[in-house]
C-alpha cells in the first residue's frame, strides 16, 4: 500500500499508442492499484523524441483508438494535450501544463522499467522530478535487485525516491510493433488489443502495407 498522503493523485501514461493494446491497459491498471490513483490520463504524443515516426498512425486515429479502448472505464481518460501542442512531445512540457491545470493534485508519471535507465537523458529531467513522481511498473522477472540506484545516473537525491516507487506489475508480452506487423500481414490481432480497437484498425485499414 502507498504511504503518501491521500490527496488527489493523477497518473499520466504517455506514449505513441500506435496502437493502444492490452499491455498498456494492464500496466495502467497495475499503476492505478499500486499507487492508489484517483485517475489516469493516457497522453498520446504528437511526435516522439526518441523514436522514428515513419509508421506512426495519424494522431486522429491514435486518439480514436484510445477513446474506443477506454470507453466505460471511469478511472481512465484520454488527453490530447500533446497532439494539440504539436511538434516533438516532451514530458516536461506536458507535466508543466498538467500541473498548472490541476493545482494541489499529486502528479505521477508512469513508466516501464526499460525507461528507468534512460531518464537521465530526458529533457530537463531535474525539473520534471521536482514537478511529479516517476512511478515504475516493472515486468515480473526484471532483476530489480540487480538494478543499482547508481545505474540511473541521476543525482543521489533522486535515485532513492525513484527506486522506492518501483512496483512489479503483470507480465504482458505484447508490443505495438508486433501488432502493426500482424495487421500488415493480414494476421489476427484479436486478444492483443481490445475488441473496439481491433474493429477500428480493420475499418480504417490501418497499418496495411
Amino acid at each position: 500500500m502507498d504511504t503518501h498522503s491521500h490527496r488527489l493523485r493523477l497518473g499520466v501514461l504517455g506514449g505513441t499508442f500506435n496502437p493502444v493494446h492490452l499491455g498498456h491497459l494492464v500496466m495502467a491498471q497495475d499503476a492505478f492499484e499500486h499507487f492508489e490513483m484517483s485517475k489516469i490520463l493516457f497522453v498520446p504524443c504528437a511526435r516522439p523524441p526518441h523514436k522514428s515516426s515513419s509508421d506512426l498512425a495519424p494522431a486522429n486515429h491514435r486518439l480514436a483508438m484510445l477513446e474506443a479502448a477506454l470507453e466505460g472505464d471511469l478511472h481512465f481518460e484520454v488527453s490530447d494535450i500533446e497532439i494539440r501542442r504539436g511538434g516533438v512531445s516532451y514530458t516536461i512540457d506536458t507535466m508543466r501544463s498538467l500541473a498548472e491545470a490541476n493545482p494541489g493534485v499529486e502528479l505521477c508519471f508512469i513508466i516501464g522499467a526499460d525507461s528507468l535507465l534512460e531518464l537521465h537523458i530526458w529533457k530537463e529531467i531535474e525539473s520534471l522530478l521536482k514537478l511529479c513522481r516517476i512511478v515504475t511498473i516493472a515486468r515480473p522477472g526484471v532483476d530489480l535487485a540487480g538494478l543499482d540506484a547508481f545505474d540511473l545516473q541521476l543525482p543521489p537525491l533522486w535515485q532513492e525516491s525513484i527506486m522506492a516507487d518501483v512496483r512489479v506489475g503483470h507480465l504482458m508480452n505484447i508490443s505495438s510493433t508486433d501488432i502493426r506487423y500482424r495487421a500488415a500481414e493480414g494476421m489476427s490481432i484479436r486478444y492483443l488489443v481490445s475488441p473496439p480497437v481491433d474493429m477500428y484498425i480493420g475499418e480504417h485499414s490501418l497499418y496495411r502495407r
